[in-house]
């Protein structure tokens, strides 16, 4: 590949990453200041010193956990190019033993964090959408009781389209996040140019003698502020659709200066004219401006939404591949895109969810108080994922992994500490929210495993089962595929066919589905055949986390070992389990009682592993639990 054909392919990643990953972070200008000075919770007296103390906040928090630590370190952190937590946090399980506490802490630590992120995703809709409705407010205030339901209008339409999937307008959304970034700095431009003095609160001893004079004031502040951070995680998360390079340079080429300009600017406002508090960010814009920025404002809030109800969707297939959520339908919306997918039921359950958040705070300074704790827990236990990584994956020394993480990691636990007095004023949606699916994630873990082993508890030995039905039972024409978790034993939908059928097919073939650690499976041979005695075959099918499996396509791939299956002479059994729970067993009965209702209502397994529904059986067996 040419320098110039590389050259034009980042620049095109550098501008379509504009559009998803820094779509939310993007969007924290409509907010961020207004909330610090002018917000419900402990708000800043507007002085000169303290404009210059936040804004050198800002800065800085910007310099230091979106450059240095997100774009320029965690990045490095990548699970074969994924990230985020959920990739993140299976990076760090690769080196721990099985069962082992560190495993378990690691596992707790992972899916609370992706909670959190649920949590984010249900946040960001409601409040960038609301405070970018709220200019109407600014244009005239007759425009007040109509930025509800219009808000309410847009995030319906936003959740209504999620399953045409953004392949259509993905298109559109780096031009037109590019216009929002050169519109943000052209506005702190002007409006720094009017009192350029502001440029002052690039030194850090502003930020220190604020929180100096102001040590109280100033915590409470960090509560505010972090929601200038707020999209970080993107950076990681969406890392694997564009790639490291693109990323920063999107980030350093375009996106750090708009934001610094944008608040700087908001910060010369208020210098200027204290009253501006109403709301900076649209005051910055001259009159005929307005409702045009109204407008664009509410398009980059829909496409700051769309990437984190993306991101939703993805960390829940992750979920589902490694084993902490039940199968779900998967609705693929590109067919150049692998990662652009569709899960209705989470899709509506957020809706429904965002509706409750607009209606019940019902404005974007009630939503701050619940936006931070889901922001900064998750970068808090970002910074403990990356630890272990560092340590037990990079092979770095304890001191050298642990002075890495401790400066970011104070800094996180600063902000979560600001944000956790306001847990009464809102904090509390997240955390409950969080703790809500971090008790389904685990109990569904918990439960499988349960599963597992009371079914391994009465399984037969597949070598000894084999070599016994020589010539002991009858053999009918055609090709039996068992699905199976494992292949040493006897699948319980083999079983109970012989029982009720008294004869076997006369080629039997075990599968397995092996879900690896990585991403993306990319060696050269995906499937692995063994043949036993009696026409008896195992075959183990390897696939990432991020891909969707598609088994009649990956046993084609047989044919290369001997096997051939003829899709019109081949059928395949699946076991379907009615689990019962019981009292005092290894988990508790109500955890068994939900496990029991979300193993009912899981996805079929044929429909989940793309398996003709004419060719599938499904033959039942009771198991107490």
């Amino acid at each position: 590949m040419s320098a110039n054909t590389t050259e034009s392919r980042v620049a095109a990643l550098s501008l379509a990453a504009l559009g998803v990953v820094y779509g939310d972070i993007g969007t924290s200008p409509l907010y961020a200041l207004k909330e610090v000075f002018g917000g419900a919770h402990h708000p800043v007296p507007i002085t000169p010193d303290n404009v210059l103390g936040i804004l050198s906040l800002i800065f800085w928090s910007l310099m230091v956990v979106v450059s240095l630590k997100y774009v320029l370190f965690i990045t490095r952190a990548d699970n074969k190019g994924e990230g985020g937590i959920m990739a993140l946090m299976a990076l760090a399980l690769r080196p721990m033993e099985q069962g082992s506490l560190r495993r378990k802490a690691i596992i707790v630590l992972g899916l609370f964090g992706a909670a959190l992120f649920y949590g984010d995703g249900v946040i960001t809709p409601a409040i960038s959408v609301l405070s970018a409705v709220e200019g109407l407010e600014v244009a005239t205030p007759a425009l007040k009781p109509y930025v509800l339901p219009i808000s309410l209008v847009i995030l319906v339409i936003l959740f209504a389209v999620q399953r045409h999937g953004t392949a259509a307008v993905g298109t559109l959304f780096g031009p037109i996040m590019v216009l929002w970034f050169v519109t943000l700095g052209a506005l702190g431009i002007i409006s720094i140019a009017h009192d350029p003095g502001v440029l002052r609160a690039l030194g850090p001893w502003h930020a220190i003698r604020f929180f100096e004079a102001n040590p109280v004031l100033g915590f409470f502040a960090l509560g505010a502020a972090v929601l200038a951070l707020t999209g970080a995680e993107a950076l990681y998360a969406d890392m694997g659709h564009f790639g490291r390079k693109p990323i920063q340079l999107a980030w350093f080429g375009l996106v750090l200066p708009a934001l610094l300009l944008n608040y700087f600017g908001q910060g010369a406002l208020l210098l200027r004219d204290p009253q501006a508090i109403a709301n900076p960010f649209y005051l910055l814009a001259p009159d005929w401006l307005l409702y045009p920025m109204v407008a664009l404002a509410a398009v980059a809030t829909v496409i700051a939404s769309q990437a984190v109800i993306s991101g939703a969707f993805s960390i829940t297939q992750q979920a589902i591949q490694l084993g902490f959520s039940p199968r779900m339908e998967i609705s693929h919306t590109s067919d150049q895109q692998i990662g652009q997918i569709y899960l209705g039921s989470i899709n509506w359950t957020l809706l429904v969810a965002v509706i409750a958040l607009v209606v019940g705070f019902g404005s974007s300074s009630n939503l701050a108080a619940a936006y931070g704790i889901a922001v900064t827990g998750t970068m808090f236990i970002t910074d403990l994922l990356a630890f272990v990584v560092a340590r037990y994956v990079w092979g770095w020394s304890f001191w050298r992994a642990f002075l890495g993480a401790l400066p970011f990691a104070i800094i996180d636990l600063a902000f979560f500490s600001a944000n956790s007095v306001k847990i009464a004023d809102g904090g509390w949606f997240p955390l409950i929210f969080g703790l809500g699916v971090y008790l389904l994630l685990s109990t569904w873990k918990r439960g499988r495993d349960l599963l597992s082993a009371r079914l391994a508890a009465d399984a037969m030995d597949m070598k000894s089962f084999v070599s016994g039905i020589d010539g002991a039972v009858a053999r009918v024409p055609g090709t039996a595929v068992f699905l199976t978790p494992n292949l040493d034993n006897v699948p319980h939908a083999m079983l109970h066919s012989l029982k009720h059928y008294k004869a076997m097919h006369e080629r039997v073939v075990l599968v397995s589905v092996n879900i690896l650690d990585s991403p993306h499976f990319t060696e050269a041979k995906r499937v692995t055949v063994t043949r036993l005695q009696n026409q008896f075959w195992q075959v183990r099918v390897l696939y990432g986390f991020m891909e969707q499996p598609v088994l009649p396509e990956a046993l084609n791939q047989c044919a290369e070992d001997g096997l051939v299956l003829d899709p019109m002479d081949t059928s395949f059994f699946l076991g379907r389990e009615t689990l019962i729970p019981r009292l005092n067993s290894e988990m508790c009965f109500w955890r068994e009682k939900i496990f029991v209702g979300m193993f009912r209502n899981a996805g079929s397994a044929a429909s989940f592993f793309g398996l003709p529904a004419n060719r599938v059986v499904e033959l039942g067996t009771q198991v107490v639990l």
